[in-house]
């Protein structure tokens, strides 16, 4: 199958969302021209065009909050890009881990979709790694790994019990216990939940 072609607009841009490969969580919405798109499939780092400033920038190249490309998608129309990445930090220049941080309803932060969930949780755990354990749940599990794959056992049961004998929102509790220790868990190995899912991923057929 040969590559399509990306349809450049009239100023010869092409909008290019950035979305995180790992929460999927969309991260910012910027400009390429021909230029910028090269130089992202070339150097791995994603690159856009500053309609404000005219001008060719690397993401992060201030800040150091790079965006390293994963996978880059075309639209079915070629007039838009999906830019899949792994973001070194926040991606938006006010600090907030996405652009899109704020309800258009009211301005207040939006809840973690769905979909954004695992990853949410994943960030959390990695960031009780530095949290004492006498005051973090999670802290004494990553310290423990003994009582990690204890709780996982506990909880794993307690998920089939449910599922046996209770009604579905028992079952989706014990469900979210047994995913948030089996993270854990995964991390004492320094194993992210995205290696497991990496491998079902490779087992679709």
């Amino acid at each position: 199958m040969s590559a399509p072609e990306v349809v450049f607009g009239p100023e010869g841009l092409v909008p290019c969302i950035a979305q995180d490969s790992l929460t999927g969580e969309v991260l910012m919405l910027a400009w390429m021209n021909r230029e910028a798109l090269d130089r992202t499939v070339e150097t791995g780092e994603v690159h856009f065009f500053s309609r404000s400033r005219r001008e060719l920038w690397r993401k992060g190249e201030t800040s150091g909050n790079f965006l390293r490309l994963v996978d880059l998608r075309i639209d079915c129309d070629g007039d838009s890009l999906l830019a899949l990445v792994d973001p070194a930090g926040p991606a938006c220049h006010t600090g907030e881990r996405t652009c899109f941080h704020r309800r258009l309803e009211d301005g207040t932060e939006p809840d973690p979709a769905t979909g954004e969930a695992l990853g949410a949780l994943a960030r959390v755990i990695l960031e009780r790694r530095a949290a004492d354990p006498s005051e973090s749940y999670t802290a004494r599990l990553l310290a423990d790994p003994e009582l990690a794959a204890a709780k996982v056992t506990e909880e794993a049961g307690e998920t089939v019990e449910a599922v046996r004998d209770e009604d579905d929102q028992r079952v989706a509790e014990e469900a979210a216990d047994l995913l948030y220790h089996l993270a854990v868990l995964l991390e004492t190995r320094g194993i992210g939940l995205d290696r497991a899912l990496e491998v079902l991923n490779g087992r679709r057929s």
